[in-house]
């Protein structure tokens, strides 16, 4: 089981950017899917997290700017940011916890993407 990450990148204060993150590879069941992010020098913070019933739950830091979603026919979870800060700045990493055959439910986290807000 894979999940890959895509739609980091340089952006001004002010903009929007919008991440996604597919789940590939041999699976039964996808249960809650989030995105995690890691500044420079600081520990991995939780940004978003949502469940397969659609019930979500985010930082309060990004509440308001950032939504999160999922599209379960396509195994991918995205990131929808706006009124991104210079605090936004991190490596965004995608996690699931998937349930497989023989492996019962374990923790995957993607390779993490790069987004840079400049002020």
């Amino acid at each position: 089981v894979q999940l890959q990450a895509f739609g980091g990148g340089l952006v001004q204060a002010g903009g929007s950017l919008r991440l996604s993150c597919a789940a590939s590879g041999r699976f039964r069941v996808i249960d809650d899917m989030g995105w995690y992010r890691q500044a420079p020098g600081k520990q991995r913070e939780l940004v978003a997290t949502i469940i397969t019933g659609g019930n979500t739950n985010y930082a309060d830091s990004v509440k308001g700017r950032f939504t999160i979603s999922r599209d379960n026919a396509k195994n991918t979870v995205y990131l929808q940011m706006h009124s991104l800060k210079s605090e936004d700045t991190a490596v965004y990493y995608c996690n699931a916890h998937i349930w497989s055959y023989g492996l019962g439910t374990s923790d995957y986290w993607g390779q993490g993407t790069q987004v840079t807000v400049s002020s």
